[in-house]
């Protein structure tokens, strides 16, 4: 008989304290709990980061971390055109590629990875099937060879040089015809056994999987048939336990995994089943049932690893056909995977709006800001409150009470400057520091170079930085300044002037986002210590939004994003912008502590009608851990 260390390579150690970064398949005996212990698998769905847009019937291609989306419908397919956009998941958030497909379309499908990709048929335009196919490569779209025959709704599978289709529907009715592609032309294979469309597939263009759809005359009511491909000829698989079509699907021929879709469109499911090559076996649901229309990665070698996005389910309703942004993930692993979410934080003592904060989730500062109704005569706030990471407590009052000011530096060591007071303060350009308990007003001249309110800052009390701003609540400003714990020395302008930015980082790397320049923008420029550079916009239009984190790792939240009150999430990398998981409640004109990592940040006050809100919001960044367990020889 095996060892256990002629399998794994190591003897079992007796520790007194579990591992902090287990390996995989090891076990240790836990001498203070006298248990035997290791690393378990585990297998489910986890929430992750929601898609960019609200979809359905896109293509697909890709793996659980380096996934594709393209194409498909974000209203109601006979009235709005379908999309050509380009979407990419990392693992943990989306992206908006610049790149979009040559024709916008829906009810397709593909096939391939991130960087390889084949994407062909759909509606283009609707409701007719097309026959193109495009050729992703990573940056940008070629045409390819066209199907031989039009087709939507049709399962996708391979890669993009060698490619499988099988099934759809060409205006007339459901197919059986199935096409080979070798990455320039397509050319027939045979018949499935069964014509169907909205079926779904997986695996590879000599090992491929059809899975479930429609199949007349019996049309609403979907099947459970699966069919296997060899290269040459079609043969009947395991029926499922669970009728379907339009779902979404990834892994090999002997190892699938199929989730999601519906009988007749009005009832989807959340059943997820996996295939081992004989028989169909439940598995977890999603959490939210809903028609994928094959938008699943996961690759095709087993199903391990996969994420599926978009789609819609009850709450999305047919005859609005409106789709929505749900990801999930499915994980079979030693490790837990907890997505990134925001959660409720401790009620403030009192309700802020336009206020500022620094610190940490744990030890942080919000201050100032106003408590009543804009336009009119705002209450102004000169209190200032500590935040432990679940309660508010009351400490020391600024000089001078005011709004829409920044901040800066950490919970013992705060800086407040700038922003707009009641008469006679007006539009201000005062500096106080905090010390952990009081604060101090910098005498003249110590005061920012030019007296404005709605700026960005961020820094710490001895390096810290404004940009931006309004000087009358008319005009914008350009102006940008550092501070060096006694003074501010202008630095280079902003290259474009506006009031409501928000950004992060260090004075010697720094970035800020969005604002009102006479209209919003999406704008960000980034400061290297000398100069300012355009860096890539924000995926909308922002303003008076939040900000945290830094310039290669940074958070934009809430605000006034695209016209309206939002609580979305962005993260930006210093390349790219991606989605993060939204806040529970929109809201505009809040705070955050501004010098906060990206992975831990905190909204305070705010609200979607300019009144001063009391709510507080946590934001944590996804983490994975080891699922340790103990183990016993019966």
């Amino acid at each position: 008989m095996a060892t256990y260390r002629s399998l794994v390579g190591h003897k079992i150690n007796k520790l007194s304290s579990d591992p902090a970064e287990p390996l995989t398949g090891q076990m240790w005996y836990n001498s203070t709990t006298g248990t035997l212990r290791g690393t378990a698998l585990i297998k489910g769905w986890s929430s992750a980061s929601p898609q960019i847009y609200t979809n359905f019937g896109g293509g697909r291609a890709g793996t659980q971390t380096a996934a594709l989306g393209a194409g498909g419908y974000a209203g109601n397919a006979p009235t709005l055109p379908a999309q050509n956009a380009t979407t990419e998941y990392n693992g943990s958030s989306w992206s908006l590629h610049p790149a979009s497909m040559t024709t916008g379309r829906g009810a397709l499908n593909g096939c391939g990875t991130q960087t390889a990709a084949a994407v062909f048929g759909g509606e283009a335009p609707y409701p007719g099937p097309g026959n193109a196919t495009e050729e992703f490569d990573g940056s940008s779209w070629t045409n390819g060879g066209d199907l031989n025959a039009g087709k939507r709704n049709y399962m996708g599978a391979g890669t993009q040089t060698s490619a499988l289709t099988a099934g759809g529907y060409d205006g007339g009715g459901a197919m059986n015809e199935s096409e080979e592609y070798n990455g320039s032309a397509w050319t027939a294979g045979n018949t499935l056994g069964t014509a169907v469309y909205y079926n779904v597939g997986t695996g590879t263009q000599t090992a491929g999987l059809s899975i479930g759809g429609y199949t007349p005359p019996v049309y609403p009511a979907a099947q459970n048939e699966t069919e296997l491909y060899d290269g040459t000829s079609w043969t009947a698989g395991a029926t499922m336990n669970t009728r379907r079509a339009y779902g979404g699907a990834f892994g090999s021929q002997t190892d699938a995994l199929v989730a999601g879709g519906s009988g007749p469109p009005s009832t989807q499911t959340a059943n997820a089943e996996l295939y081992d090559g004989t028989s169909w076996a439940e598995q977890n649901n999603l959490s939210v049932a809903k028609n994928l229309t094959g938008q699943a990665a996961g690759g095709t070698a087993n199903s391990t690893a996969g994420v599926v996005w978009n789609g819609y389910g009850p709450a999305d309703t047919p005859s609005a056909n409106s789709g929505n942004n749900n990801v999930e993930e499915w994980n079979v692993s030693t490790n837990t995977v907890t997505a990134g979410a925001w959660a409720s934080g401790g009620t403030m003592p009192q309700g802020t709006n336009q206020a500022a904060g620094c610190g940490t989730q744990t030890a942080g500062l919000g201050f100032a800001g106003y408590s009543d109704t804009y336009p009119g005569t705002p209450n102004d706030i000169t209190e200032s409150y500590e935040y432990d990471g679940s309660t508010w407590t009351a400490s020391g009052d600024l000089s001078t009470g005011r709004y829409a000011l920044a901040g800066a530096g950490t919970q013992t060591a705060g800086l407040a400057f700038g922003g707009v007071g009641s008469a006679p303060v007006g539009y201000t350009a005062s500096t106080e520091e905090y010390d952990g308990s009081s604060w101090t007003a910098n005498p003249s001249p110590n005061f920012l170079n030019q007296a404005r309110a709605n700026l960005a800052g961020a820094g710490t009390q001895g390096a810290a930085w404004a940009a931006g701003g309004t000087p009358n609540g008319s005009a914008v400003a350009n102006n940008a300044e550092t501070y060096n714990g006694t003074s501010w020395t202008a630095i280079p302008t902003l290259n474009t002037a506006r009031q409501g930015l928000r950004g992060g980082g260090p004075t010697s790397a720094l970035f800020v986002a969005g604002g009102d320049t006479g209209s919003v923008t999406a704008a960000v420029e980034e400061y290297s210590g000398s100069s300012w550079t355009s860096g890539t916009n924000a995926p909308a239009t922002i303003k008076n939004h939040n900000a945290s984190g830094t310039q290669t790792d940074g958070l934009i939240f809430s605000g006034d994003q695209g016209g309206s009150t939002s609580a979305l999430t962005w993260g930006y990398d210093g390349t790219t912008w991606s989605t993060r998981p939204s806040m529970a409640s929109a809201r505009k004109q809040g705070a955050s502590f501004v010098t906060a990592p990206a992975t831990a940040t905190v909204s305070f006050g705010g609200s979607p009608n300019n009144t001063g809100g009391t709510a507080t919001e946590e934001f944590t960044g996804q983490t994975e851990t080891a699922n340790i367990e103990d183990f016993t020889t019966s």
